[in-house]
């Protein structure tokens, strides 16, 4: 496939991994892998972007007494560590080039990567345009929300869509399973990061 490829790396912060405020089982396994595969694997992608959830006031977001379907207890907030990227992962992306880090949902809520912006203040979908990519993998936190939303919103841009199963991890085992059908059944493609340079 002609066209450059990404590596988009969904909310791997403490803040969603056990011990945050909306701790997601396995978060700190899959943040150990994904930054064992960025050391790795960087050099397979012309683009690799972080995403965070940077949250300042999202409104109803945000509840006292959250539904856990379109509110949550308070996470991802701006100026606290676990609103940073995950330290296993922040080391690897400290001493790996061209990085870019988007940030999302100051005053909303943003769950796909497409709602952030970059350091310049570029949409994402701006600087996979700008990289000329044409093909994305997608990992990170919670397969069944953020990544999701991201893996959706790169299908819907035209961009051969890729989720690497064994580098994500839903918030339930039954929400992973409504995911990956929602997924699959709108094209996009789920394979393990062993073989994620596997284009065929």
């Amino acid at each position: 496939m002609s066209g450059s490829r990404a590596l988009i790396v969904v909310d791997v912060q403490p803040t969603f991994c056990e011990g945050g405020e909306l701790p997601v089982a396995g978060g700190n396994d899959v943040a150990a892998r994904i930054a064992e595969f960025v050391l790795g694997r960087h050099a397979d992608y012309d683009v690799i972007a972080t995403t965070q959830d940077w949250h300042v006031d999202p409104g109803a977001h945000f509840a006292e007494h959250p539904d856990f379907v379109d509110s949550w207890p308070p996470h991802g907030i701006v100026g606290t560590s676990n609103a940073e990227l995950h330290p296993v992962l922040a080391r690897v992306i400290a001493r790996t080039p061209g990085v870019v880090t988007v940030k999302k949902g100051e005053h909303a809520a943003a769950y796909s990567g497409f709602d952030g912006v970059d350091e310049a203040g570029r949409p994402l979908a701006q600087v996979l345009t700008d990289a000329g990519v044409a093909a994305v993998d997608v990992c990170g936190i919670a397969e069944s929300h953020c990544v999701k939303a991201t893996a959706l919103d790169a299908l819907g841009l035209g961009l051969s869509t890729t989720v690497l199963s064994d580098l994500t991890v839903p918030v339930t085992p039954e929400l992973g399973e409504q995911a990956r059908a929602e997924l699959a059944a709108a094209g996009v493609r789920a394979r393990r990061s062993d073989e994620a340079t596997d284009r065929g």
